[in-house]
Order: structure tokens, then sequence, then C-alpha cells
């Protein structure tokens, strides 16, 4: 396979990630084609990476021309035949996995021999190859969300994956200026996805034993160890603090923390009768007397600051 640099690369869905990658690329100088069920919601995905854009050139991180230059690398499609000339193909559709299914089988019919086939879900390369022929070239490459603002992205391959095409993998999304981290197994939901569910898991579970309010849980969490996680990682931390000290107290601890293989009933309560959070104005929290909208943009302002910071220090 041929070294790094710009190319073409395709898209198949255009939701949140999907429209997010096509923007990455975009900016990076590659070719994009981004592939949507219908030329509406590819319309309006184009709107959203042209505001996204707009966003990065309000911060001073990037220029008016090449937010401009960005924009018009990007062409739609609803048609996946459209990703035969791609030399990077990337699955970015709803967790259906019969979809995802076909997809692969269909890209590794059409689609160039040296070209890489890679899933954007928490799914393993594995769970997504079982109708490819040529599964030696099937990859994870897992963005996190919003891929524009969110520099990491977890490299998996399968058994059957190349040592070739994870490395040319790594070489492209370090190229875009990402940072490739590669998994060396399989697992299910690789790393990020692991610990952050297993810290929901004793958050729900704080809450619904009454330990604490939700509000209480997140205080703790967000004026704490989240500005700490931030700087270091949970094993850096701990080797930081002292790792005999650190695993002594895992002794006391970890045997008291939620090892439940649901979630709490609580939460699934909640979520059988339509409360699904901010969307429904309802979850843990009654969201009509809080401003969604308003948290979701400070979240967004705070990773375009350390973007900026990054940028900066680069």
């Amino acid at each position: 396979m041929k070294a790094s640099g710009l190319g073409s690369m395709a898209v198949i869905g255009n939701g949140v990630i999907g429209h997010g990658i096509a923007e990455v690329f975009a900016k990076a100088g590659w070719e994009v084609c981004l592939i949507g069920r219908s030329q509406e919601s590819l319309q309006i995905a184009l709107q959203r990476i042209g505001t996204s854009l707009n966003e990065f050139v309000q911060a001073e991180v990037m220029s008016v021309s090449t937010a401009k230059a960005a924009i018009a690398k990007i062409r739609t499609s609803t048609e996946l035949e459209a990703a035969a000339a791609a030399e990077f193909v990337i699955e970015a559709v709803p967790e259906d996995m019969e979809l995802k299914l076909g997809i692969f089988s269909k890209l590794d019919a059409i689609c160039r021999s040296d070209t890489v086939l890679a899933t954007s879900s928490g799914h393993p390369a594995s769970a997504v190859d079982k109708c490819v022929e040529h599964k030696e070239r099937v990859i994870a490459a897992h963005f996190f969300y919003p891929p524009q603002l969110l520099p990491l992205v977890e490299v998996c391959g399968s058994g059957a994956t190349t040592k070739a095409v994870i490395e040319r993998t790594s070489a492209i999304l370090g190229g875009i200026g990402k940072t490739p981290v590669v998994i060396d197994r399989e697992v299910p939901g690789f790393i990020g996805n692991r610990i952050q569910f297993a810290a929901l898991r004793e958050a729900w579970a704080l809450w619904a034993a009454g330990v604490a309010s939700a509000e209480a849980i997140d205080s703790v969490v967000r004026l704490s160890i989240g500005r700490r996680l931030a700087v270091t990682g949970p094993i850096e931390s701990a080797d930081l603090g002292g790792l005999d000290t650190m695993y002594h107290f895992a002794r006391f601890l970890v045997p008291w923390l939620d090892t439940s293989s649901e979630p709490p009933e609580q939460v699934a309560t909640l979520v059988r009768g339509g409360h699904c959070g901010v969307p429904s104005g309802k979850g843990v929290y009654d969201w009509t007397e809080r401003d969604g909208s308003s948290l979701l943009a400070a979240r967004h302002r705070e990773l375009m600051r350390w973007l900026q910071v990054d940028e900066r220090g680069a």
C-alpha cells in the first residue's frame, strides 16, 4: 500500500459522526465523497459542515480561504458505487448490524483491491467483515464525537487484518491531524467506551441507590477527577499518586464497586416511559427546567478551547 498522503476517500453515512469525519478529511486536503440515503439529508450535512467550519474560523484556528477550500473538497452521492475509486472508505451508519454487513459486502465487491475499508462504530472489525471476502483490509477506526474537535481515533484490526493496513490507517489518520491509538486485541467497545461506561455504571448505581443526587455526582466528577483526567490518564494518575497506595486502596474499594450486568431498573423505567433525556425533555434530570442546548454549547466551546491550545502548541 502506498505511503500516507492526500488522496480520495468516502464516508458512508452523513449523521453527526459521518459528516464530522468528512469535514476532518476535507480540511486536510482530501477529496471526499459523502454518501447518504437522500439528497435532503446530504444537504443538511453540508450545511452543518459549513457551520462547523465557520466556528473554526471564528475561533481563529482556520482561515476563511481554508474553510472554503475544505467545503469545495466534498461531493455527495446517494449511491454506494460512488465509493468505488476511493483509497480509504469509512462506514458511519446507524448501529444496525444487518445494514453494516450489507454495506461492507458491497464495498468489498466494488472498491479497489488496495482500498482500506474501515468502520467508525464501536463494533470490532470482525463483527462487520462476516460477508467480506478480503477481510485483511477491514479495520476499525473509531472516532469520538464530535470528530472535528476530539483528536483521538482508536484503531483496531481483526485477526485477519494485515499489519500493513493497520499501519496505513494510522498513517492516514496522523496525516489529517488525528492521534491514532492502536489497540492490540479486539474487545467489545474498545478502550474509551469501556472506561466511559464503567464510570457511567457506577454513577447510575450511586444515583439509583440514593447515595447522592445526580447533580452531586456530576459535580464530584466534573470538579475533581474530570479535570485531572484531562491531563493524566487513569494509569498515569495511579503511578503519579503512588502505585502502592492506589493498589492497597483498590483492594479495599474494588469489592464495593457496582458489577451489575444491566443498567439500574430506575434508568430502564425512564427509558421505557419515553424519557430519553434532552430530546424528550426528561431523563434523570428534568430538562424542562435546565437548558440542555446551552450546556451542549458550553461543552462545545470548551472542546474548541482545548483545540486552540493544541494548535498553538503545535
